[in-house]
């Protein structure tokens, strides 16, 4: 999964947050009130996704090892089933004590 929501957001917060800050401290009113009034819901929607995004890491690595073992039993038993059986001698179609019908040139 991309991390790219991720991303946009955590910067739009963060962005927002240094405009609210910088309008406050600049008495800047109508743009800090608009800038805190959107920044609740994007710290909000920014931790949802962090969440979500943490969620799916753990998710991720509890069943890697699980998919290992599964690939490395998968493995092991494609490599019995393509080992050749041990070879026995050839078995002869004519009697041992009867001549052969085929002449040798």
């Amino acid at each position: 999964m991309s991390h790219r929501p991720l991303v946009f957001v955590f910067g739009l917060t963060v962005g927002d947050y240094l405009l609210w800050n910088w309008s406050l401290n600049g008495n800047h009113g109508v743009l800090a009130l608009i800038s805190g009034v959107s920044l609740p819901p994007l710290a909000v929607v920014c931790a949802w996704l962090l969440a979500i995004n943490a969620a799916r890491l753990l998710a991720s690595s509890a069943r890697r090892p699980a998919a290992r073992a599964r690939s490395r039993a998968r493995a092991a038993a494609l490599a019995d089933s393509r080992r050749a059986p041990l070879e026995e001698p050839p078995t002869s179609t004519t009697p041992a004590g009867s001549p052969s019908s085929k002449l040798a040139a």
